[in-house]
């Protein structure tokens, strides 16, 4: 299993470190980071999509526009067309169609925007998060981070439920229809209800967790940075008795607001050799509360 990351897509609020933690000019930075995996025996994997073709070529149509445009202004959304999904597979010489599942931490607009470029994906989501994505949106910030016409086209949906075994200290965990045992969901309820992670063991062993809009800045909720980092250290001390076991190797976090990532990365490198060692930039570990935040 080859693990690549990608930045598809970047906003640029105003406010700059105020939003990013990091940037020192006016303007913040946050990346869509997603995560494409190469199996040998599944296709191609997507964790996230970004932004997509479509939005890039009609953000606000009416009526029902896919990006409203007040909160294109806030988050000052940068969309080029290279930076889709489909576009830097492709560049990697692989076609939509091999594109066979994408998992989805959450459906807010800057995370689910290419679904529809890859008509033949099977989606993995919470069922919490696609109910509450494509039912009634009551109150302004669901309606506008949660936008049907970017789900309308996607004709494959496996939903799943909020239980399962415990894992290293997660309440629960979930296997993924059609995935092997190496990818895994685990749901981190806080930027959404429906909010998940996805844990990804490593061809050395090692566990990968993508926490999605869970893992921000920690001035912002002291206690979800120790929940998540004590998570991450668990998968790096578990025994070996354990069916997912993380044999005994560094856990890495995996931001999903953090830098672009450079030409060639296979991962990123975290801050130290410890168990539970958080990857990249000066973010840390962090929860937003649901409801607050649009991406």
């Amino acid at each position: 299993m080859r693990i690549f990351h990608l930045n598809c897509g970047t906003d640029c609020p105003l406010d700059g470190a105020l939003f990013d933690g990091r940037s020192l000019g006016p303007l913040g930075r946050i990346v869509c980071h997603c995560l494409l995996i190469e199996t040998d025996a599944h296709g191609l994997v997507l964790v996230d999509t970004g932004y997509g073709l479509r939005d890039v070529a009609h953000p606000h149509h009416r009526p029902d526009p896919r990006i409203t445009l007040p909160w294109r202004m806030m988050l000052n959304i940068r969309l080029h067309e290279r930076d889709t999904a489909i576009r830097q597979i492709e560049a990697r010489g692989h076609r939509a169609g091999d594109v066979r599942h994408i998992i989805a931490t959450h459906l807010d607009f800057d995370h689910a925007g290419g679904l529809e470029d890859f008509p033949n994906a099977t989606v993995h989501v919470m069922q919490r998060e696609y109910d509450d994505a494509t039912g009634p949106r009551a109150g302004v910030v669901a309606r506008n981070r949660w936008r049907p016409r970017q789900l309308d086209d996607v004709q494959r949906w496996q939903r799943y439920g909020a239980r399962g075994e415990r894992w290293f200290g997660f309440d629960a965990v979930r296997d993924l229809d059609g995935l092997p045992p190496e990818i895994l969901m685990v749901p981190l309820p806080g930027h959404t209800w429906g909010h998940a992670g996805v844990a990804l063991r490593q061809d050395d062993g090692r566990w990968l967790l993508h926490a999605g809009d869970a893992y921000f800045l920690s001035r912002r909720d002291a206690a979800g940075a120790a929940a998540l980092h004590a998570g991450a250290a668990r998968l790096s001390a578990a025994d070996g008795g354990r069916r997912h076991r993380a044999a005994r190797q560094p856990a890495t976090a995996a931001p999903a607001v953090d830098r672009a990532p450079r030409d060639g990365d296979r991962h990123l490198h975290a801050r130290s050799g410890r168990a539970g060692a958080v990857a990249g930039g000066n973010v840390v570990v962090g929860f937003r509360r649901p409801g607050l935040d649009p991406g």
